[in-house]
């Protein structure tokens, strides 16, 4: 047997692994949405944003002192910043802004223009050069999302929409500048100094927040929180750079088309929403969508 059939294998197993962990981010993310509504509920979006920073730096920088975990070297903190103000500030203080005036179904789906997003900022950032069939089903799931947002609004953003938009704009660098830090140190470790780095604006945010947003402790808003700040600010990402380092950013990116269609799932199972009724449409067109762009040479 040759060394090239030999790493075929160890290839075919290492994308598949990278895949599973990615998968497993986007499912943790789905739920970041009907997790936020939920927190909405007893704290106001900047206490929301500042509070779940903070308490993810907590998390984190308990693990990155019981590991040990040196200081990132210089070259590293230009990135790391980038994923704290598009993935731990920008991100989750727009689409909470968003949430108040959006349903969960139309702010999920909104959000299925982040995968194109993150795969332009990865060819532009990471030299990434995916094939011209990954752009095809990559375009055509950012078309049906762009349809059904269009079709929602009456042919007009509204004010929700564009902080959505602005949202997955940041959160594409982000993404793009994590997946491509996560090749030099540890998925978890990318996050984790991420959201300790974010740290001294989070809790600024929240320390001037608080005395002027009313909080009404109910299980409901507790659980929404420690949601938000442990899985999705943190555990979710963790998975989510280690798939991204193993599969690259352009194809980790194209798997969370699905997204959209496990947010709407939890909105109607869990909050009682009645999604469009093009909305399934325009999911299933997403999820066919992502097939193409895995099949495809990325």
């Amino acid at each position: 047997m040759s060394a090239q059939d030999s790493a075929t294998p160890v290839r075919w197993i290492t994308a598949n692994h990278g895949t599973v962990l990615a998968a497993t981010g986007v499912l943790s993310f789905s739920f970041s949405f009907p997790a936020t509504v939920w927190a909405l509920d007893g704290f106001g979006p900047w206490t929301s944003t500042g509070l779940r920073g903070v308490l993810a730096a907590l998390v984190a920088g308990t693990c990155l002192v019981a590991g040990r975990v040196p200081v990132p070297g210089r070259r590293h903190w230009p990135g790391l910043l980038v994923v704290a103000g598009g993935c731990v500030i920008g991100f989750p203080l727009l689409t909470t802004l968003a949430l108040r005036t959006s349903s969960t179904a139309h702010s999920a789906v909104v959000i299925g223009l982040l995968p194109l997003a993150t795969a332009i900022a990865s060819v532009a950032r990471n030299g990434e050069r995916p094939s011209r069939p990954f752009w095809y089903g990559a375009v055509a799931g950012a078309a049906a999302v762009i349809g059904f947002t269009l079709e929602q609004s009456h042919g007009r953003p509204t004010v929700a929409d564009l902080y959505l938009f602005g949202a997955l704009l940041v959160c594409s660098a982000g993404y793009a500048e994590g997946g491509r830090l996560a090749r030099h140190m540890p998925g978890w470790q990318v996050i984790a100094w991420g959201v300790v780095a974010a740290l001294p604006a989070t809790a600024v945010v929240t320390a001037l927040a608080l005395p002027s947003e009313p909080v009404h402790l109910t299980g409901r808003a507790v659980a929404g929180m420690l949601y938000v700040a442990v899985v999705s600010q943190f555990c979710g990402f963790v998975v989510w750079y280690r798939g991204m380092a193993a599969i690259g950013v352009a194809r980790a990116s194209q798997l969370q088309l699905a997204q959209p269609l496990a947010t709407l799932l939890w909105s109607v199972l869990l909050m009682g929403e009645h999604p469009s009724p093009v909305t399934p449409f325009t999911a299933l067109a997403v999820l066919l969508a992502i097939t193409v762009t895995q099949r495809a040479r990325a």
